[in-house]
């Protein structure tokens, strides 16, 4: 698939003003963020969510944290561990 044809046109026209797809980028990317940093802390604990943990370290819980990006301000969730290394 190409990247063009990811959105139809009946999908696109829903956003009647500029403002309304700065909103939705920001949300899709704010998603994207918060994707990547948990793929991230699954890599630095060495397993994935939910997965067996193979030492004394896991994720424990979320802290807030906001950003400013080309489409505006929002905050994202960032994944911690117990240990405070990531």
């Amino acid at each position: 698939m190409k990247k063009e044809d990811a959105f139809s046109d009946a999908f696109l026209k829903q956003f009647k003003t500029g403002d309304d797809l700065y909103s939705f980028l920001n949300q899709l990317q704010t998603q994207g963020v918060e994707a990547i940093l948990e793929g991230e802390l699954d890599n630095h604990l060495g397993y994935e969510k939910h997965g067996d943990s193979t030492g004394d370290n896991a994720c424990n819980r979320h802290g807030t944290k906001k950003v400013r990006n080309q489409f505006g301000e929002s905050q994202i969730q960032v994944p911690r561990d117990r240990r405070s290394t990531f």
